[in-house]
């Protein structure tokens, strides 16, 4: 209802209204772990349902099913962050040696990510 002529945020002299990729990349990191943790855990309590099936409910099945949810929630989390830093610790030092900020660079990011991450397993 209220035009504003003015900026919503004060910002330093000199600083860009954007973010850049590295303030990005804490963004992209911690969503990732968090996504990771949430589909593990989901996907540890199918597993552990799907493993203790023939079981009754007792403490030990409950034990069963918290640890692979622990255990899948943390992998997953592991995994999906790693790959984000990856991703991001590519992206900023393409950005810096370029010196410029366009699609190609993350085009690179994500390909070197993708390199690197295939390059210690099997195919």
């Amino acid at each position: 209802f209220f035009p504003q002529d003015t900026d919503e945020f004060i910002l330093p002299t000199g600083a860009n209204k954007t973010r850049g990729r590295f303030e990005l990349a804490f963004f992209t990191i911690g969503g990732c772990c968090m996504t990771g943790a949430a589909f593990g855990a989901l996907n540890g309590l199918r597993l552990g349902l799907k493993e203790t099936q023939n079981m009754s409910w007792s403490k030990p099945r409950n034990v069963q099913i918290l640890n692979m949810v622990t255990r899948q929630g943390a992998l997953w989390a592991n995994t999906l962050g790693s790959l984000a830093l990856l991703y991001s610790a590519f992206g900023v030092i393409i950005e810096k040696t370029r010196g410029a900020e366009d699609d190609l660079n993350t085009i690179a990011a994500g390909t070197l990510t993708g390199m690197l991450y295939k390059s210690t397993g099997r195919v």
